[in-house]
């Protein structure tokens, strides 16, 4: 169980049991992001906002999570502090970077779990893990506490293993969450996505099953959205992070994706920017004919963990989930698999601040769920 934890934690109460990623600050103990250039950063003085929210409610606290390095990669490995496993899918990436947070979760270590999300690093992990992910409204949920400082992107969100519990996590967490019920009328906006076929096709036939009406949707600024999102996180997390390549201690895949972060340029932001309003705009008017939209979380099936090992990456995992992270809208991932037991995420996208119905139709989802196999690897 070490590859979930980088520190194993006992405080709080005797109730949910609950993990945090290593990015966000619990008092007495350093936030190392899973980077061995910050291993002697000096104890947190205070907790985070969410950390003394889950302590307020009397959550017990049992370990800070591992992570990809510095928050900074969608396969969720770390050679440094170590990988996570998969718990149902062993041979396969647990997704980042919050994999020790969805790790936790799976295999049992944790009734909820935090994690941040920038660019897919809840949905994404949550999807290849087999376990529900919550991106909240960006704002929605205090960052106070939580590394980077500074973004634009970045969410505070949260793993469970059930839609009740997603729900009962947010309760903890935002003061403002407040259990909803749905409307009567509920119209589906299937939202068209380059995706492989197999995904596709689950995603629909689970759809199929349903008693709401499912509308097409196209956003023509999805893929200019997925690159500007690229530029804005790695703009800022240069400003964040940059600093840390002196110290020659920043695994080679983030040091190297840092290095060509550098090379960020102003023009690059304004119109990353320029389509930030534009496909926001474009959300916004597609969730005015469609009360939520519907796609896959994942393009593609996790690659091996054996491949992520050896050195392969794979940043357009992320291609479905990111450009939610450009405009700021609450983004959750309901697990399914395929008839041949590879992990599916189906994403739902709701208009912000509308949270607790995105929670609640999830909760309504999972009681069409077909009952998935365990593949879980033993410890």
């Amino acid at each position: 169980m070490m590859s979930i934890f980088s520190q194993r934690i006992s405080q709080g109460g005797q109730g949910y049991r609950v993990a945090v990623k290593d990015t966000i600050d619990v008092q007495g103990l350093p936030t190392i992001a899973g980077c061995q250039a910050l291993e002697d950063a000096l104890p947190a003085q205070e907790n985070a906002d969410v950390v003394n929210a889950a302590l307020n409610a009397g959550c017990q606290l049992v370990g800070k999570t591992n992570l990809h390095e510095l928050a900074y990669g969608m396969t969720g490995v770390n050679h440094w502090a170590g990988t996570p496993v998969n718990y149902h899918y062993p041979d396969l990436i647990p997704g980042g970077s919050s994999s020790g947070s969805a790790v936790a979760v799976a295999a049992g270590e944790a009734d909820f779990s935090i994690g941040t999300d920038t660019g897919g690093s809840v949905r994404v992990p949550a999807a290849c893990c087999g376990v529900y992910g919550l991106k909240p409204t960006f704002g929605r949920v205090s960052r106070r506490g939580v590394l980077p400082a500074e973004t634009t992107l970045d969410c505070v969100g949260i793993f469970a293993t059930s839609a009740k519990m997603l729900k009962t996590a947010m309760q903890v967490i935002d003061p403002s969450f407040e259990p909803t019920v749905l409307p009567k009328t509920i119209r589906l906006g299937r939202v068209d996505v380059a995706a492989d076929p197999l995904i596709s096709d689950t995603i629909d036939a689970f759809l199929s099953r349903l008693k709401y009406d499912t509308t097409p949707v196209v956003l023509s600024s999805f893929s200019d959205a997925f690159t500007a999102g690229m530029v804005v996180i790695n703009a800022e997390t240069w400003r964040a992070c940059g600093d840390l390549l002196e110290t020659g201690k920043v695994g080679e895949d983030v040091a190297l994706r840092l290095a060509n972060a550098a090379n960020t340029t102003d023009d690059q932001l304004r119109e990353a920017e320029v389509v930030r309003e534009r496909f926001t705009k474009q959300v916004d008017e597609a969730l005015q004919q469609v009360s939520v939209l519907v796609l896959p979380t994942l393009p593609a099936f996790p690659m091996s963990l054996a491949d992520a090992l050896a050195g392969k990456t794979d940043l357009s995992i992320s291609a479905l989930v990111r450009p939610f992270n450009l405009s700021g809208h609450p983004a959750l991932s309901v697990p399914l698999q395929t008839a041949d037991n590879r992990p599916v995420g189906l994403q739902l996208v709701g208009r912000k601040g509308e949270d607790e119905m995105l929670c609640e139709l999830a909760c309504v989802l999972s009681e069409f769920l077909p009952q998935q196999n365990n593949n879980s690897v033993e410890y």
